[in-house]
């Protein structure tokens, strides 16, 4: 029980942070984005957790390689099978199926060197 609370609190805080991220970066969000954002943001949890000895580029790069793998099943569901057109990489160079691209994935490395403090932190405070 303890494990679905923690996990809980870091669905929610990333899906709000992520909700926000969006705001910033591109003046609106999507609730699908949310969803996104919370598994993400879990998943950092894990990250912080589990590889806490290994090193900062393998870590940011494992979170980056997690959030182009969800952001990539997302864009299929909800952009190609239900046409929301949430976001559209097909402009950006190598994209894949204008769902995912380069830029985006070294993006999300790089704000997982601040996203991976702080979910080690909350990991030491939730227990």
């Amino acid at each position: 029980m303890k494990k679905l609370k923690r996990n809980a609190v870091f669905f929610i805080i990333g899906g709000i942070g992520y909700g926000i991220i969006e705001l910033l970066w591109r003046r609106r969000t999507h609730p699908t984005m949310i969803i996104a954002g919370g598994i993400c943001f879990t998943v950092f949890s894990f990250v912080a957790e589990r590889f806490k000895n290994r090193g900062t580029l393998f870590k940011c790069s494992f979170c980056a390689a997690v959030i182009t793998a969800v952001e990539l099943v997302f864009g299929i569901v909800f952009n190609m099978i239900f046409d929301m057109k949430v976001w559209d990489y097909s402009r950006m160079p190598f994209n894949f199926l204008g769902q995912i691209c380069p830029f985006y994935s070294v993006l999300w490395g790089f704000l997982s060197l601040l996203f991976l403090p702080l979910a080690r932190f909350l990991n030491e405070r939730i227990k």
